[in-house]
């Protein structure tokens, strides 16, 4: 058995959602001063590899602490999109056959890499289709390893209002999906975990996503 870190370090000046709270972490006390050294932290509940709750969307879907909590572990499904071109749409053939309901979906686009850089903008995304056919094969948490499910920017965000409306989990910013495409391929069991801060009544939170191998 191994642990995959599948999360992306939080630190002043990351990487947001355009028009997201800046990050910025800076020392509020320290041994020299204080006797303790403690961390001020300013950022969004959307920062960095985080959880989306379906009131992120409706004020009329649940928040973050009346989610049940399976939809932040389990089994996951590795789908691998690495060979989609920039700003894409990830369709429903990409998941046919492939899905196992009550899973933790996660979307390998391998577009990680180009985490603090431009081009991270022009990730691949679900289509409405997508989003549909996850829902109705019940899958109620997806996790992509690029900014947004949605294409970015976006004047809509269809793919987060289906699996929303369906009180899915939605899980972004992830990174290292690699290895687990190597360990499925392998035929190892992959369990993930996405547990949230506990925030009530949030619209999502960071998380210190894991995955566990073997």
């Amino acid at each position: 058995m191994r642990l995959i870190d599948l999360s992306v370090p939080v630190a002043t000046g990351m990487p947001v959602y355009p028009g997201d709270p800046r990050v910025a972490i800076a020392p509020a006390l320290s041994v020299a001063a204080d006797g303790v050294n403690v961390l001020h932290l300013d950022m969004g509940s959307q920062s960095g590899t985080h959880v989306d709750a379906p009131f992120h969307i409706d004020d009329a879907l649940p928040t973050l602490d009346r989610l049940p909590l399976e939809r932040f572990w389990g089994r996951a499904v590795v789908v691998d999109a690495r060979g989609a071109e920039p700003r894409t749409p990830l369709g429903p053939s990409l998941f046919e056959g492939r899905l196992r309901a009550g899973a933790i979906v996660l979307v390998a686009t391998g577009w990680s890499r180009y985490w603090g850089h431009d081009d991270y903008l022009a990730h691949p995304y679900l289509t409405p289709e997508a989003a549909e056919l996850l829902v109705d094969a019940g899958i109620r948490t997806v996790g992509i390893d690029a900014l947004s499910v949605d294409a970015t920017p976006a004047d809509d965000l269809p793919a987060h209002r289906i699996l929303c409306g369906a009180h899915a989990v939605i899980a972004e910013n992830l990174t290292g999906l690699g290895p687990l495409l190597d360990a499925q391929t392998a035929g190892e069991p992959i369990e993930v975990s996405l547990l949230p801060l506990r925030l009530p009544a949030a619209d999502g939170a960071p998380v210190r996503a894991v995955a566990r191998v073997g």
